[in-house]
């Protein structure tokens, strides 16, 4: 079996909680300066043939639809997730 004074084992425990605080707050730290990925109104296409919604940031004028294969031009008021008209 493991000795350990009492005074050892509080030290210890206090090191190991402390590196556990700090490599929570570095990985928070490092999350919120991550870039935003959410996905801009200029990428949401509406297919006028079947209705379908994509995305397809490649075009900015026309694109193609991916289920029907039709051409659609660029709407500008597309829904949005989360808003309400």
């Amino acid at each position: 079996m493991i000795r350990l004074e009492f005074s050892w084992a509080v030290a210890l425990y206090m090191i190991l909680t402390a590196v556990a605080f700090i490599a929570y707050w570095f990985f928070f730290d490092r999350v919120k300066s991550l870039p935003n990925r959410s996905i801009s109104d200029r990428n949401v296409w509406k297919c006028s043939i079947c209705t379908l919604y994509y995305i397809d940031s490649r075009n900015s004028d026309i694109s193609l639809c991916p289920r029907c294969g039709s051409y659609n031009k660029k709407q500008t008021n597309l829904p949005q997730k989360g808003v309400k008209s």
